[in-house]
């Protein structure tokens, strides 16, 4: 049985939905584990807000919020992902090592990169803004 045209247009939104809420979660963790101690991650302990740490902080809490609701998604995650090319070259290329598997930066690729396919191809199912979009027409 081949698979047709009406299984992707059923299924491909879905499958674009579920990379941003498992993405999104995923990031967030981050944002709360600054913030809020959750999980505990003693690198953290003693964050300065208005450090660039701090303000990575503060990116990563309103957007992954908003990406995981799927509210303004596009722009949440157009930010997100200049934020995770910025952390790469800022924390991980610094050390002449341009490799992301030699030098820590496979998780920020990682984010980059789903977050700029988000930005571009939208939120997907089970999003704010596909509520609001179907509620147009």
């Amino acid at each position: 049985m081949p698979i047709d045209q009406a299984f992707f247009a059923t299924w491909t939104p879905r499958a674009q939905g579920l990379l941003r809420l498992v993405a999104s979660f995923l990031f967030l963790q981050h944002a709360t584990a600054k913030f809020f101690g959750i999980p505990h991650v003693a690198f953290f302990d003693s964050l300065q807000l208005m450090s660039l740490i701090g303000i990575a902080g503060i990116i990563e809490l309103v957007g992954g919020t908003l990406l995981l609701i799927g509210l303004w998604a596009r722009a949440a995650a157009f930010v997100l992902s200049g934020e995770m090319a910025f952390a790469y070259f800022i924390a991980h290329a610094k050390h002449d090592i341009i490799s992301p598997m030699m030098n820590q930066g496979e998780p920020a690729v990682l984010y980059c990169f789903v977050f700029l396919f988000l930005a571009v191809a939208g939120a997907g199912a089970w999003s704010v803004d596909a509520a609001r979009s179907a509620a147009r027409t």
